[in-house]
């Protein structure tokens, strides 16, 4: 297996996906092939002690960069030389399995969209991450793609999501919920509301395990293995939970350091509090998958480290084993047939 990695991609390019990519391929046996301006790759790799390119490993030159103020919706037309444009037509071409970005989320939609393409029958791409809950993790789906959506997505996005929890999370037969402001099916807006009915009819045709209206807190504390929103909502549910996590981890360091009593009481729970850091942390998810395209593609996190390049590496190692482009594409008949226009 070959993954792609974008090289020059990220707040920490080139230095954090060119060391990830080489620890991804040092722990998992992967190939890689690191795109971006070769003498940049290079010169991260000798000052890091890395004098020659371990076997398995690549470099695809590429002389632009898709920067963050560049036009996410055209720009790998203006640069198509940029490492995003060389990357995602290499994926298309079948010279990898998978393609890894720390870029511009807007331009790697719009880049895998235009140059790798949706599954035929796929309305809209959906980014899908796997967000910390009670019950080990669920898929949020959508997160910010789409933010005006239609009943014929959501129920789409409902679709793949369960796929990526069944294959990835290994969830047999996951709960689906659909993110709401009350469990009742009359609740929100005509989008939830002629979403719920679909998702319904989806469930009692035995296609889906829709268990109804999910309130945010319950879909924290694990009430379901997928969440189903629309791109704004999701967005927004996704960042609260963000800025709740950095809140909390800040004020539990704070009341351990306020005394020499409390630094002890620290010491007794150390391995605890690392195991929530751990769990609230998405570097060790790695990245947000875009289901719907139809080759794999991560998106991992502007900020992202060569720990969180790593392991963005293997999730899609994972998905693309997992065979969920394939799923979709074996089910895409009957999920037209369930969204059929009104």
């Amino acid at each position: 297996m070959r993954i792609i990695i974008d090289a020059m991609g990220g707040d920490n390019a080139p230095k954090a996906p060119v060391l990830g990519g080489l620890q991804a391929h040092q722990e998992y046996g992967v190939d890689i092939t690191l795109v971006g301006r070769g003498e940049d790759i290079l010169s991260v790799l000798k000052e890091n002690g890395v004098d020659r390119l371990p076997e398995g490993v690549e470099i695809a030159h590429a002389s632009e960069v898709v920067e963050i103020c560049d036009n996410p919706a055209n720009a790998f037309r203006e640069k198509k030389d940029s490492s995003l444009t060389v990357g995602l037509t290499m994926l298309k071409n079948g010279e990898g399995d998978a393609f890894v970005s720390a870029g511009s989320t807007g331009a790697i939609l719009s880049a895998a969209t235009l140059l790798v393409k949706r599954i035929r029958g796929i309305r809209r791409a959906a980014l899908a991450p796997v967000i910390p809950t009670g019950n080990g993790g669920a898929v949020l789906i959508d997160c910010g793609a789409n933010a005006e959506c239609s009943p014929e997505y959501l129920l789409q996005f409902a679709y793949m999501g369960a796929y990526y929890a069944e294959t990835v999370l290994k969830r047999p037969e996951p709960r689906v919920g659909l993110l709401n402001i009350g469990a009742e099916p009359s609740k929100g807006t005509d989008l939830q509301r002629e979403t719920y009915a679909r998702l319904e009819q989806a469930a009692k045709e035995g296609r889906i395990n829709f268990v109804g209206n999910v309130e945010a807190r319950e879909a924290v504390e694990g009430a379901v293995d997928v969440i189903v929103s629309d791109g704004y909502s999701g967005n927004i549910f996704l960042k609260t939970i963000e800025g709740t996590a950095k809140f909390l981890m800040k004020e539990i360091k704070g009341v351990f350091m306020k005394s020499l009593l409390t630094k002890l009481g620290a010491l007794t729970v150390k391995g605890g509090v690392s195991r929530l850091k751990k769990m609230m942390s998405a570097d060790e998810v790695g990245g947000t998958a875009l289901l719907g395209i139809s080759k794999t593609v991560i998106k991992a996190h502007g900020s992202s480290g060569e720990y969180a390049i790593k392991n963005a590496v293997r999730q899609a190692m994972q998905m693309s084993k997992a065979g969920i482009v394939e799923s979709i594409e074996e089910n895409i008949d009957y999920m037209r047939v369930s969204v059929s226009e009104e």
